[in-house]
């Protein structure tokens, strides 16, 4: 089943992002061995090298390592997992936050909406 990306972003950058929210939410769990480019490509339905970029890029964040002779691993280090996870998470809110300005909801408004759609949710 191919992922379903955006027309308004790089695919890639996409593709980074998805890995980002499923090493943060342990869906990749620390240490484990990812599929290979050319799986991930065909699973993604994006071409290897635009899989290749991405992987490339959380390498250089330091999310996966690669170790040369048997394929790539998620980090183990569970810091940079934190910091991805609290970036992510920032990112979210920030762009909640400002949805939520742009139709006329203060925080104040926020919270109180948020605080009514968990009590309803309890019920």
């Amino acid at each position: 089943m191919a992922w379903k990306f955006d027309d308004d972003r790089a695919i890639y950058i996409q593709i980074v992002e998805k890995f980002k929210l499923m090493i943060a939410s342990g869906i990749y769990e620390k240490g484990s061995k990812i599929p290979s480019v050319r799986e991930l490509s065909a699973e993604a339905g994006v071409n290897p090298n635009t899989m290749q970029k991405a992987l490339s890029e959380l390498e250089r964040d330091g999310l996966i390592t690669a170790m040369r002779t048997s394929g790539r691993y998620i980090t183990e280090d569970e810091e940079a997992i934190k910091s991805t996870k609290k970036d992510l998470s920032d990112r979210k809110i920030s762009n909640f936050l400002s949805d939520m300005k742009l139709l006329g909801y203060d925080s104040k408004d926020v919270i109180n909406l948020l605080n009514n759609h968990d009590t309803e949710a309890e019920q």
